[in-house]
């Protein structure tokens, strides 16, 4: 990609990059406002991809760190079995569904801003989980808990894309980035099992860490972090009637994903608030497009009624529709890998009676090659195609979910667990980097934070759905082969036989292995035209008038081609 571009014009010509002919979609003028690189120091560099990572590793550990000491929290502060759950889908609603309203606040108004308030307003509500004296108090703090997340993420992501222009740093940035989510994972699981089992303050010790780690990370961002671009868009109003019918539909389709498996599916209450979640999300859709048409017709009159989207329909469609391909597959791929987190955390604790720490223990692995996958896929993702990192990396993901569906109890965990530890971690990196990379690649300067927090609420959308699945198909086969037993299970499942407890562990671990399964077989079929999204060239140096001339021809021509 070089030369002058005349980015308004039709012609058709090919992209090496992604394979295809370039779109002749029109882009205007008004769209290419580039965004010069910050002139920062490799130190800074550093600082600032360490910060937006560890904002990932506290979101993701703000689960993982609960889930295991979930039975701890219900002795203490007396909650039922069956409300356990919503400490998790609490924090997971507010985080996940409004991403995509935070996501366009950050590139509107400033996204360093936009993340310092989502890492002070975690640091305060974690103190507030902390000192929670009941079960009520705690599901609506960490609710607003989560609120802090959805600030964080697409700001972090809209970061990094702007202090990393298209290069190799851009590559290593993301990858390492992407790391953060199953470093997390086993970061939370193993503070959580070592401060529920011995601190003093037991679970209350880990929203005491996450507070200090949320602090640490505003302090970071302070320090390391450009000063805020503000958008160059002309219109900067908020499309306030569609973040609240994203966000409500959202929120009544994830409540019910979690609520299902508790009240039953049939239960009236949640058909209409699953129907009434769709109908939502379906005129967001239609709101979207027509916002999007208003504002690409220039004889259209402009009202308070016309704001721009929130979101882009066309976003959807980039890259010849491979955008749209790529949240499918980060959706299911997420789907298959935490359940395969849930049911292996199960297992281990509620079939082998181990102890937190004992279970903590064998999620290490998990640590150890998140961070050596961090340096394999920066080295490689700007020499191989995208189809094969996203196909190797489902078909790895599905791997660790086949080898729990297989394992044998009486095995050592060197045979199953081991590798099955060692495989899901790849799989997660692989599709995630690739992935991020992909959407930062043809996302426009403005909308960096938005294209992030699209493919982040896959991702959390992917979490809900493929934890009810598992759950739905993990009670029918307990249910079933209790009944063979005589057996009628009873509400809390306490009473199964151990070898229906068994084929239920199983059977959820096929269920994961289906979803990334799925994603392999869209990978395959539609992204054998992308070709390397990573960079292999080195920019000139920063801040001189070549890189930023440079930087602007790029986002051009990338905006073309897409």
């Amino acid at each position: 990609m070089s030369g002058e571009h005349d980015s308004s014009s039709g012609d058709v010509t090919p992209d090496r990059e992604f394979g295809h002919p370039r779109s002749q979609e029109t882009v205007h003028e008004k769209d290419l406002a580039c965004y010069p690189p910050p002139n920062q120091s490799l130190a800074r560099s550093i600082a600032i991809v360490l910060t937006c990572t560890a904002a990932m590793v506290i979101n993701v550990s703000n689960s993982t760190s609960v889930s295991i000491s979930l039975s701890n929290i219900g002795r203490d502060i007396d909650v039922q079995e069956d409300q356990l759950q919503w400490l998790l889908s609490a924090y997971s609603l507010s985080s996940g569904c409004l991403l995509l309203f935070f996501g366009r606040l950050a590139d509107l108004y400033g996204r360093k801003k936009a993340f310092m308030i989502g890492m002070l307003w975690q640091t305060v509500f974690a103190l507030g989980c902390g000192f929670s004296r009941s079960g009520l108090t705690l599901d609506i703090l960490r609710a607003f808990q989560g609120i802090g997340a959805a600030a964080a993420i697409p700001s972090a992501l809209g970061i990094l894309a702007h202090s990393f222009p298209p290069s190799p740093a851009r590559s290593i940035a993301f990858s390492t980035f992407a790391a953060g989510a199953p470093i997390g994972g086993v970061f939370g699981t193993i503070m959580g099992g070592v401060l529920t089992q011995v601190a003093t303050d037991h679970w209350r010790a880990t929203f005491f860490l996450f507070a200090g780690c949320a602090a640490l990370c505003f302090i970071g961002g302070l320090m390391s972090f450009s000063p805020d671009v503000i958008s160059s868009e002309v219109d900067r109003r908020v499309d306030w009637i569609g973040a609240f019918l994203v966000t409500s539909g959202l929120v009544l389709i994830v409540f019910v994903l979690g609520q299902g498996p508790i009240a039953g599916w049939g239960t009236p209450y949640l058909i209409v608030l699953l129907i009434i979640g769709v109908i939502l999300v379906g005129m967001f859709l239609v709101w979207e497009h027509h916002l999007e048409k208003a504002l690409d017709s220039p004889n259209k009159l402009k009202s308070v009624w016309t704001p721009p989207p929130l979101m882009r329909l066309s976003l959807w469609a980039r890259a010849k529709g491979r955008m749209a391909v790529i949240l499918a597959i980060a959706f299911l791929n997420w789907s298959g890998f935490l359940a395969w987190t849930l049911w292996i955390q199960l297992y281990y604790q509620n079939y082998l009676g181990l102890t937190p720490v004992q279970s903590m223990v064998r999620f290490i692995p998990m640590f150890v090659m998140g961070c050596m996958c961090t340096f394999f896929v920066a080295m490689v993702v700007s020499k191989l195609p995208l189809v094969v990192f996203v196909v190797s990396g489902t078909l790895i993901t599905a791997s660790a979910c086949v080898l729990l569906a297989l394992i044998d109890p009486a095995a050592t965990y060197w045979a199953f667990g081991f590798p099955s530890t060692t495989l899901v971690v790849f799989g997660a990196d692989f599709v995630y980097s690739a992935g991020s990379i992909f959407v930062a690649k043809i996302a426009l300067p403005h909308e960096q934070s938005v294209a992030g927090a699209l493919f982040q609420t896959m991702t959390q959308i992917g979490t809900a759905f493929g934890l009810t699945v598992s759950t739905v198909v993990f009670n029918s086969v307990v249910d079933m082969e209790s009944a063979k037993s005589g057996v009628t299970v009873n509400s809390t499942g306490s009473n199964a036989p151990m070898s229906a407890q068994l084929q239920g562990y199983r059977a959820a671990q096929w269920t994961g292995a289906g979803f990334p399964l799925l994603a392999a077989i869209l990978a395959a079929i539609f992204l054998r035209g992308v070709g390397i999204v990573g960079h292999k060239t080195p920019h000139t140096p920063r801040g001189t008038d070549s890189e930023q001339t440079r930087h602007c021809t790029i986002a051009q021509n990338e905006l073309a081609e897409v």
